[in-house]
């Protein structure tokens, strides 16, 4: 489990192809302190560490995860910088929302606009999920815990103030960038019971 706050943008080292895609992802992180087995949230996608270095981790990306994330649709390049978010351990403050990891799809940046100091982002999310986002709920995108402005059809807006924009990614985003897109957990809950019902 992950809150949506990152804590460390990475760099990705180099990524290839052997069955999997292995990817080394550079890092601030103190790598004595993670285990071979850990969760990385890397761009909102929940991936195992599965070697590392004094400042580097690799992880293996399987093809379901290609499938259903950007690393699929837009690919890992070396020096491409990702939003890292180590696994929740007890006790940590929850200060975004309850993040599995596990991407939903992927949505497409349609309009990238100033607004104040703050950068308002309007989002196209894939129709089987659009459903699922609601004002003033909450979406992770790129690992990012992030709160809905508005809805309309299969569009959603988001804002950045500007210390997010400075800690994450999210400030070097244009638009028809692809972003991993994860639901709340609450609202696919809330719809399968309204289903049920």
């Amino acid at each position: 489990m992950f809150t949506g706050i990152i804590t460390d943008i990475g760099r990705v080292v180099d990524a290839e192809a052997r069955g999997d895609l292995r990817a080394r992802i550079a890092t601030t992180y103190d790598l004595s302190t993670v285990d071979l087995g850990a969760s990385i949230a890397c761009d909102g996608v929940c991936l195992t560490v599965v070697d590392k270095g004094p400042d580097w981790f690799a992880v293996d990306v399987s093809a379901e995860t290609l499938d259903k994330t950007n690393i699929g649709a837009q690919g890992w390049t070396p020096d491409q910088r990702l939003n890292l978010e180590r696994a929740l351990r007890v006790g940590d403050e929850l200060g975004g929302h309850i993040v599995s990891g596990h991407v939903d799809g992927v949505a497409r940046i349609v309009a990238a606009r100033p607004e104040g100091d703050s950068l308002r982002l309007t989002l196209e999310a894939p129709a089987h999920l659009a459903r699922f986002i609601a004002p003033k709920g909450s979406v992770a995108l790129n690992g990012t815990s992030l709160t809905v402005n508005e809805v309309e059809g299969n569009r959603f807006g988001v804002n950045l103030i500007p210390h997010t924009q400075a800690v994450t990614t999210w400030g070097g985003v244009r638009e028809g960038d692809l972003v991993n897109l994860e639901i709340d957990t609450l609202a696919r809950y809330v719809a399968r019971l309204a289903e049920a019902g």
